[in-house]
């Protein structure tokens, strides 16, 4: 649906990353370096960002690290430089490990305690880096990204708390316009004692400007899953994700919500849905017939949350909200398995069918899609 014929397109991604690191010998410094090269072959279409960044610097970090600078085992790490790392369950920050290209940021970041302890904070104070597919790499030079994130751990034996503060400040520049959009989150997740039911849940609100509009605009998920009580690890889940979208393009706000640096694949196998625009109902098998091998099969409903403004990855609009707001639903199945202890292969498969407004919009044929991925490690 993102592409404007209806054609077969069989692309070879190939993504090489390399990484070091250097800790304990000389603490409190330590410096992490991650190299990616990032290629496609045999595609029908010109390169661009998603699947092409050609040898380049993902991570340098310059780390002061002090192991109980906070008491009780709570240490304080201090970091600088370009960095890539994943927040808030990967729908508003990620690495999108998915995609062949990878988010990454260049800035300071501070971060108060650890998992294991019962409360940690991060800060962070960040310029997100573009992608460009045959020059280096270069940060957003008028884009700030700043946060903070903090976890709330075992004040319940059933629920981990998560509050988060996010702002995108952008600052105009040709045709850029100035932005200024604040996130605030509370998410909760757990399980519920030996029961096998584990939940997620969160609540999202943004707020701020984007150009001459104001923003205003509202997000939420929740999840709810039963593992059973047999050797293959069944398990069951429902899922369901809104997001707004814009009412009106000519008023004086925007009330579609922004996923700034979130991936897609939660939403969609192949990519077709962003946390922006959509209410997506989702219901998941998961299962484990071996210890290296791994099922899961899911089937996802898509809507529009305004059938005034547009599905996000197609552009695809109608104003007068005449088309509907069904965009459709996908089939989606996935085999993940190990070929000895260094190799990792993952075979994946999924169907769209059009909904009302994907076929008033663009096209009324469904479209398959098939993958497998090779991930082989050179050093354990």
């Amino acid at each position: 649906m993102r592409r404007p014929v209806d054609e077969l397109d069989t692309p070879l991604l190939q993504r090489w990353r390399g990484y070091f690191g250097i800790h304990d010998w000389i603490d409190p410094f330590r410096f992490y370096v991650e190299y990616e090269d990032a290629s496609r072959n045999n595609s029908n279409y010109a390169p661009d960002t998603r699947d092409v960044n050609s040898q380049e610097i993902l991570q340098a970090i310059a780390e002061l690290y002090w192991d109980d600078a906070l008491g009780g085992g709570r240490p304080l790490r201090v970091q600088a430089g370009r960095m890539a790392f994943e927040y808030v369950d990967r729908r508003l920050l990620a690495r999108n490990e998915w995609r062949n290209t990878t988010n990454n940021f260049q800035g300071f970041r501070a971060i108060l305690g650890e998992q294991r302890n019962d409360w940690q904070v991060d800060l962070l104070a960040l310029k997100p880096v573009q992608r460009l597919t045959d020059e280096p790499d270069e940060a957003v030079h008028n884009q700030w990204f700043y946060g903070a994130i903090g976890d709330w751990r075992r004040w319940s034996s059933i629920v981990t708390l998560k509050h988060y503060y996010l702002l995108l400040k952008q600052q105009a520049e040709g045709s850029a316009v100035a932005r200024d959009i604040h996130t605030v989150g509370l998410r909760g997740y757990g399980a519920r004692g030996k029961t096998g039911l584990d939940y997620d849940a969160q609540l999202i609100a943004q707020f701020g400007s984007d150009g001459p509009r104001d923003h205003e605009a509202r997000a939420a998920t929740a999840e709810l899953g039963y593992t059973f009580d047999h050797d293959w690890k069944p398990r069951l889940a429902g899922f369901f994700g809104y997001a707004s979208g814009d009412r009106d393009p000519n008023d004086a706000s925007n009330e579609r919500f922004d996923r700034l640096f979130g991936f897609a694949r939660p939403w969609s196998s192949r990519d077709y849905i962003q946390f922006e625009n959509v209410i997506a109902p989702k219901k998941r098998v998961e299962f484990q017939p071996h210890a290296d091998v791994r099922v899961d099969v899911g089937w996802s409903w898509y809507w529009l949350a305004s059938d005034t403004d547009k599905w996000s990855t197609t552009n695809l609009r109608d104003p007068s909200g005449q088309s509907g707001s069904n965009m459709g639903q996908e089939f989606d199945a996935r085999v993940r398995f190990k070929l000895g202890s260094h190799t990792d292969v993952a075979v994946g498969y999924a169907h769209f069918w059009p909904g009302e407004f994907t076929q008033n919009q663009c096209r009324d044929r469904y479209s398959d899609f098939f993958y497998n991925e090779i991930s082989p490690r050179f050093l354990p």
